[in-house]
C-alpha cells in the first residue's frame, strides 16, 4: 500500500468477507515490517561500523522485500516513492489458508 492507496477501513466494502468475519480483531493492531535482506556478522565487525559503512546483504539489488506481519511472511513488495516518503507497493501475497497454518 502507498500513501496514494490507503488501507481499507473495516467498514469499507473492498475489505473481504472474511475479514469482516473477525469481529473485534479487526482493531487490533500489528506490527508490519519490510525486510530489504538479512546477514551475520561479528560483533567486531559490528563495532567497527561508521558513518557511512556498507554491509552486504544476502538480496541482490531490485529482488522484491519480504513483508512480515508478526514476523510472518504475508507478501512481497516493492519499493516506491510517494512525494518525499517511501512507500511499498504490494506483489505476491501470501494465501490466506497459508498465512493462517503459519500462525
Amino acid at each position: 500500500m502507498t500513501a496514494t492507496t490507503p488501507a481499507p477501513e473495516p467498514s469499507d466494502p473492498q475489505v473481504s468477507a472474511s475479514a469482516k468475519g473477525l469481529g473485534m480483531l479487526a482493531s487490533v493492531k500489528v506490527r508490519m515490517t519490510v525486510e530489504v535482506g538479512r546477514t551475520q556478522i561479528t560483533i567486531e565487525d559490528l563495532l567497527r561500523l561508521s558513518e557511512g559503512a556498507v554491509v552486504e546483504l544476502d538480496r541482490m539489488a531490485g529482488d522484491p522485500l519480504d513483508i512480515l506481519v508478526n514476523g510472518t511472511q504475508i507478501a512481497t513488495g516493492e519499493v516506491v516513492v510517494v512525494g518525499e516518503r517511501f512507500g511499498i507497493r504490494f506483489g505476491d501475497i501470501v494465501d490466506p489458508r497459508t498465512r493462517a497454518e503459519s500462525i
